[in-house]
C-alpha cells in the first residue's frame, strides 16, 4: 500500500459521512447499561422515519463520564448536544430532536469543567470513531505515523524523536521510553520483540481497557513503530481474560490491519514485517510485573524473577524485548505526527505530555480523563469531579492503584507528576485515582490493598507471601480494636521488612498504603489504640 492510497480510503470515509451522526458509546460500561439495544432502537426510529440518508448511528467507543451511562452523542451542522442516561425509550425522542426541537431527555453541559480543562491525546479519537472500522480510523489520521516512519525516517531517527518528545512510560514508574527503546535497540540478536501489557489490574482503574474498546488500531500502529525502532518483527499484546469486549475489538483490529497490509510482511511496500499476536492472562496481578509477564507468554507460571538482566537485553525466550502498556504505545503516533516539540510543550519540565486517569470513588464526576501533567489534584477533584456528593468533604484521593498512597487534602494543590506524587509517598501507577471522603477510615483503606495484595501475592518469595498475611493480620487487629501501641510498632517494622527484602515490585510496594495513612492519618491508628487499651 502506498500512501496515495491510504489517504484514498480516508477520502471516501469522509465523503461517506452524513450530515448527522450520532454516536452511541459501546464500551464495557455503557453496555452493561443496555447501550446495545439504545443503538438498535435508534437505528430502527431512523429507518421508520425514512432519515437514512442523512443520519448515521455509529457505535463508538468511551465518552468518558461514564457516571451519567449510557451516553448518545448528537452531532449535527448546527452544533453537538450530549444525551445521559439514555434508556430505549428515549430513541424516539431524541430522532424528534434532530431538527433543532426540545427533548425530554437530558443533555449533558459540554462546557463544564470534567470536559474543558480535558487535553486528548491518547483520547483523542475515544467516542468518535468507530473502534471496529479500519477505515474510520484511518480518517482521523491513522496509519500515516507509521507510513512516515517507513518510508521516510531510519530507526535512529525515531528513537531520537521519542527521546527527545520525553514521553515517559505511563505504566507506573515513569523510566524514560526513549532510553528503554534506545537500550533495546543497541542490544544484538537475531530476534527481538515488542510487548504491549495491557495486564490492567488496578482496583478501580480502567484506562487501559478503554483505550483497547475505543482505538484498538493507536496501539497497533504504536507498536509497530515501535517494532521497527527497535528491529523486532513480532509484537504480543498480553490482556487480561476479563475484557472480553477490548479483546473482540484488538482482533478484528489485527485482521483488518493485515487484510489492508498495514501489519504483517512488508508493510507499505517496504522491508519491515511486522506480527501482533493477542495472549490472554487469566488475571494474576502479578502478571503486570514484566518479568512474570513474560513467563506467562512463554506458557509458564506467571512468576517473577530477579533483574538484571533485564527485559531489554534478555526478555521474551531470552531475547531483548521491549515492554510498554497501552497508554505509552497509544501515544506514538500522535508523536509521530505532530512532532517531538509539540509533545515536550505540554505538561512539565520533567513530565512530558498528557496523563489519563481512571476517577473513581465519593465524587460526583467519575469516568476518564485525560489532563496535561502539572494540573493540580485539586482541580481534578474538585473541579472536573465535582467535588464529594451531598455536601461532603474530601478526605484523600489515592493514586497509584494497591502501589501508591493516600495523599491528603491539605495536599491537593499536588501538581499532578511523578516527582511530587512520589514525594508525597505515592505514585502515578497507570493512573486510578479513587476519592475519599469524611467519612471513610483510612486503616481500613489501608487494610483493603493490603488485603488485595496479600490474594495477589504470586507466593515466590517469603517477605510478600508472608509479610503481606501479618500485615493484614495486624491491621485487622487495629479494625476489630485489639491492637497495642507494640503492634504498632511492629506493623511499622514488618512494612520496612517487606518493603526492602521481596523479589519484585508486587511485595516492594504492597505496604505503600500503610506507609501513606501513617505518614498523613496517624491520629486515626493512635484513636483504634487507645480505644483498644481503654
Amino acid at each position: 500500500m502506498e500512501l496515495n492510497e491510504l489517504l484514498e480510503i480516508a477520502k471516501q470515509e469522509r465523503s461517506q459521512a452524513k450530515p448527522v451522526q450520532i454516536r452511541c458509546c459501546t464500551a464495557a460500561g455503557c453496555l452493561s447499561g443496555n447501550s446495545q439495544s439504545i443503538k438498535q432502537a435508534l437505528d430502527a426510529d431512523i429507518k421508520a422515519e425514512g432519515l437514512e440518508k442523512d443520519v448515521q448511528v455509529s457505535g463508538v467507543g468511551c465518552m468518558r463520564l461514564c457516571c451519567q451511562g449510557p451516553l448518545v452523542q448528537v452531532d449535527t451542522p448546527a452544533g453537538s448536544k450530549l444525551y445521559e442516561k439514555v434508556t430505549t425509550q428515549d430513541a424516539f425522542a431524541i430522532i424528534e430532536a434532530l431538527d433543532g426541537g426540545k427533548t425530554s431527555v437530558s443533555e449533558i453541559d459540554l462546557s463544564q469543567p470534567f470536559f474543558s480543562y480535558q487535553k486528548p491525546i491518547v483520547l483523542e479519537n475515544s467516542g468518535k470513531i468507530d473502534p471496529e472500522k479500519i477505515q474510520s480510523y484511518i480518517a482521523a489520521e491513522g496509519y500515516q505515523a507509521l507510513y512516515h516512519v517507513l518510508r521516510e525516517m531510519t530507526s535512529n531517527k525515531v528513537v531520537e524523536t521519542v527521546t527527545r518528545s520525553g514521553l515517559r512510560g505511563r505504566g507506573g514508574a515513569g523510566y524514560p521510553t526513549g532510553i528503554k527503546w534506545a537500550t533495546v535497540a543497541k542490544a544484538k540478536s537475531d530476534r527481538k520483540f515488542v510487548i504491549c501489557n495491557a495486564d490492567e489490574g488496578d482496583p478501580g482503574a480502567f484506562m487501559d481497557r478503554s483505550v483497547l474498546e475505543s482505538d484498538p488500531h493507536r496501539v497497533l500502529e504504536g507498536m509497530a513503530i515501535a517494532g521497527y525502532a527497535v528491529g523486532a518483527s513480532q509484537g504480543y499484546i498480553y490482556v487480561r481474560a476479563e475484557y472480553p469486549i477490548a479483546i473482540h475489538r484488538l482482533q478484528t483490529a489485527i485482521h483488518q490491519a493485515q487484510r489492508l497490509g498495514l501489519l504483517g510482511s512488508q508493510i507499505f511496500d517496504s522491508p519491515f514485517d511486522f506480527k501482533i499476536d493477542i495472549r490472554i492472562g487469566a488475571g494474576a496481578y502479578v502478571c503486570g510485573e514484566e518479568t512474570a509477564l513474560m513467563a506467562s507468554i512463554e506458557g509458564k507460571r506467571g512468576l517473577p524473577h530477579p533483574r538484571p538482566p533485564y527485559p531489554a537485553e534478555s526478555g521474551l525466550w531470552g531475547h531483548p524485548t521491549l515492554i510498554n502498556n497501552v497508554e505509552t504505545f497509544a501515544n506514538i503516533a500522535p508523536i509521530i505526527r505532530k512532532g517531538a516539540d509539540w509533545f515536550a510543550s505540554i505538561g512539565t519540565d520533567k513530565s512530558k505530555g498528557t496523563k489519563v486517569f481512571a476517577l473513581a470513588g465519593k465524587i460526583r464526576n467519575t469516568g476518564l480523563i485525560e489532563v496535561p501533567m502539572g494540573t493540580s489534584l485539586r482541580q481534578i477533584v474538585e473541579e472536573m469531579g465535582g467535588g464529594i456528593p451531598d455536601g461532603g468533604t474530601a478526605k484523600a484521593v489515592q493514586t497509584g492503584g494497591p502501589s501508591g498512597g493516600c495523599i491528603p487534602a491539605s495536599a491537593f494543590d499536588t501538581p499532578v507528576d511523578y516527582e511530587s506524587l512520589t514525594n508525597l509517598g505515592s505514585m502515578m501507577g497507570s493512573g486510578g485515582m479513587i476519592v475519599m471522603d469524611q467519612t471513610t477510615n483510612m486503616v481500613d483503606v489501608a487494610r483493603f490493598f493490603m488485603e488485595f495484595c496479600m490474594d495477589e501475592s504470586c507466593g515466590k518469595c517469603i517477605p510478600c507471601r508472608v509479610g503481606t498475611v501479618q500485615l493484614h493480620g495486624l491491621l485487622t487487629k487495629l479494625m476489630q480494636g485489639k491492637a497495642t501501641s507494640d503492634d504498632l510498632a511492629l506493623l511499622e517494622e514488618l512494612c520496612d521488612m517487606v518493603k526492602n527484602t521481596s523479589l519484585c515490585g508486587l511485595g516492594q510496594s504492597a505496604p505503600n498504603p500503610v506507609f501513606s495513612t501513617l505518614r498523613y492519618f496517624r491520629e486515626e491508628y493512635l484513636e483504634l489504640i487507645k480505644s483498644a487499651e481503654c
